[in-house]
């Protein structure tokens, strides 16, 4: 399923991964807090244990009292951008706002320089009720300082190579949307004059095409691409027959769900541009249930708008997409044969395929579902659809999808953990992604490495998948809803689930309060931490399991040496890195085991470091044998280490002294090891 800022699709185009979330001010404390698995800048506890905090719970704002809350904040940008320190040429615009039942407001702006658009400069700045500035989560931690902001290059150069980017990724009817526009490219390190080129037309499978592509303005080379589109009674295919909001006009009903923000459901009739013709018929009975009546998908995808608005409405208090009550409208009937589905920004709508052979429309519930969510991260977090944020963005949309799924509770098509299990878009019914063990699809990872931003989003997606489906179930063999999961973990220690509803609320606060457009697994894994303890407090079992499942998908380590048995070894002292310099080790002395190492060795590493690409990093063994754990690359901008790599050291003797090597093998960024854990499970 598609979607992004406008579209997501199913094909697969690799992109490489983007800079993650940098925490700056307080913020960074709750980083430091989070390495060590301990406590954060969060409230140490919620008041009843496995409750949620009431003060962290989200207010339902009438579209008025959002409006004014952002026009607050937009008369306050200039004394905020001081507040945090911005440059002279820093200019703030508010974008969204969401306020919390103790009054603390969380803005989300996006930042201009000198009058240029800057893109990955986006923020969330939490403010509390007397107005105090507190946690502040940044797309970015550079310095906004370029050169010059006259270009060397032409701006048509940039277009023609968008053009060829577009056709190498076999996209048809390739044309320019727009001409080039000057920005300042932030998302993936150092602070750049670029230009932004959008090329149209369509893809290489009909789906439309918003290909956007990133050009250093002074040397012409491209920096970045991503694509833009992320992809009464009605008798349905899927969810058998429903109840649907309609709305009558003298003799004739319309899917129009004037309950619903107005959402209107339209038949494309094959066509792949406008809006279609808006279903009017003088009966309120909508559908066969087959594809012989052109109604019935459209009686899908309107009971699917419908759901999806409750579900966010009810769980969240979320009105609507964009939370200020208007709603979206769908297509259906797109294309001939198309087996795709996908949201679009720029129309705000989803559109449906008929599928192979027009015989399986992609209106299923999860589907649905999965493209509104597309919608809704595109107006909060707007994670970049390339690399691990891209990945983020995918799984956000198979998570709250499967939210809908479950809160909708069809006795036709009941909630599960498999993704457009209805839609049978492999030909043979097996679902699209599996979110227990996400590599069962044949290509979804089921755990973080250091190449995963390399895959394919539907693909590096598995990882949060799979996190939100242990968080929420719990590792190992269980049947729910008539449906057989059995869940590893990366470390071979058991994880114990919170419940669907906590794991639920837990993502939507990351979602809108802490993710920004370069998020990656690793801040991801710091976000949710950090709404885990807003929502239940640091010491709660819901903040620990948080950490034990990021942990059980190789992000991060667990609290505590494991939390599921074995013995741990940890070095806590700092041990500063050279820029470009010589390696430097941190050593751990391995005491009362016996006989030789495990063949799953667990190795939680944290380091703090501003160009995590730089480091080469080893773990060496008693005897002097060299394991490598991370390499060197030139794409990984992120900031820091925070991960448990698993090695396979059963050659090795357990005992004696073990060390992390690391070394900085590229200048102008620095950090320091900040602290190392040896797990034997």
């Amino acid at each position: 399923m598609s979607s992004s800022s406008p579209h997501r699709r199913t094909s697969h185009i690799t992109k490489r991964r983007v800079a993650g979330v940098a925490l700056v001010g307080v913020s960074a404390l709750l980083a430091a807090a989070v390495q060590s698995g301990a406590a954060s800048a969060a409230p140490e506890q919620a008041p009843r244990a496995g409750r949620i905090n009431p003060g962290a719970v989200t207010m339902k704002l009438s579209a008025s009292q959002r409006a004014e809350l952002i026009r607050d904040a937009d008369s306050a940008k200039a004394t905020t951008a001081r507040d945090l320190g911005l440059g002279a040429g820093e200019s703030l615009v508010a974008r969204d706002v969401m306020k919390d039942a103790d009054g603390t407001v969380h803005t989300r702006y996006e930042r201009t320089y000198d009058g240029l658009p800057v893109l990955g400069g986006d923020m969330v700045v939490d403010t509390s009720k007397s107005g105090r500035t507190g946690h502040v989560y940044k797309a970015t931690s550079a310095s906004l300082k370029v050169a010059t902001l006259k270009p060397a290059v032409a701006a048509g150069t940039a277009e023609k190579q968008a053009l060829s980017a577009a056709r190498a990724a076999g996209s048809k009817s390739t044309t320019a949307d727009r001409a080039p526009r000057k920005v300042i490219w932030a998302a993936s390190g150092r602070p750049t004059l670029a230009y932004e080129a959008v090329v149209g037309g369509l893809q290489d499978d009909g789906t439309p095409n918003q290909l956007h592509v990133i050009t250093d303005a002074a040397t012409g080379k491209k920096l970045y691409e991503y694509q833009g589109i992320e992809t009464g009674i009605g008798n349905t295919q899927y969810s058998g027959q429903v109840n649907l909001t309609t709305t009558q006009s003298g003799s004739n009903f319309t899917l129009t769900d004037g309950a619903r923000g107005g959402h209107k459901t339209y038949n494309l009739n094959r066509g792949t541009s406008g809006t279609g013709t808006l279903f009017s018929q003088t009966s309120d009975t909508w559908g066969n249930g087959t594809t012989s009546n052109a109604a019935t998908a459209g009686a899908d995808a309107h009971y699917g708008a419908a759901e999806t608005w409750d579900f966010y409405k009810n769980t969240f208090g979320r009105s609507g997409i964009k939370n200020n009550g208007v709603g979206a409208y769908s297509r259906v009937h797109y294309g001939n044969a198309y087996v795709n589905a996908f949201w679009d920004d720029s129309c705000f709508c989803m559109t449906y395929g008929d599928g192979s052979g027009n015989n399986d429309p992609l209106t299923a519930l999860d589907v649905a579902g999965h493209e509104m969510s597309h919608g809704v991260t595109s107006n909060t977090a707007g994670l970049n659809y390339s690399g691990e944020s891209g990945g983020l963005n995918e799984a956000t949309s198979d998570i709250f999808g499967t939210g809908v799924e479950f809160y909708a509770n069809n006795s036709t098509d009941v909630g599960d953990y498999l993704i457009g299990e209805k839609i049978d878009i492999n030909g043979d019914g097996t679902p699209l992604r599996y979110m227990d063990k996400p590599s069962k699809d044949g290509g979804s990872a089921d755990s973080w490495y250091s190449g995963v931003g390399n895959l394919d989003v539907h693909y590096s997606s598995g990882v949060a998948n799979h996190f939100f489906y242990l968080l929420s179930e719990g590792s190992g063999a269980k049947v729910i809803n008539g449906v057989s999961y059995n869940s590893p973990t990366s470390d071979g220690l058991p994880v114990t689930g919170i419940g669907r509803d906590k794991a639920l609320q837990i993502w939507y606060r990351a979602l809108t309060t802490k993710f920004t457009s370069t998020t990656n697994y690793a801040s991801a894994r710091t976000g949710t931490l950090a709404a885990a303890g807003e929502l239940y407090g640091t010491t709660s079992a819901e903040y620990t399991a948080v950490a034990n499942a990021w942990a059980a998908v190789n992000v991060g380590s667990r609290p505590g040496g494991g939390g599921g048995g074995g013995t741990s070894f940890e070095n806590t002292t700092d041990v500063s890195i050279p820029d470009n310099g010589p390696a430097v080790t941190s050593s751990i002395t391995v005491t009362g085991r016996t006989g030789n190492a495990p063949s799953n060795l667990a190795v939680a590493v944290n380091i703090v470091h501003t160009w995590r690409g730089d480091l080469q990093i080893d773990l060496v063994a008693p005897d002097g044998s060299t394991y490598r754990l991370k390499s060197t690359s030139s794409s990984d901008s992120a900031d820091n280490v925070n991960t448990t790599y698993t090695v396979n050291a059963s050659s090795e003797v357990a005992n004696g002294t073990w060390k992390l090597k690391v070394q900085d093998k590229a200048a102008q960024d620095t950090g320091y090891i900040d602290s190392w854990k040896l797990t034997f499970p």
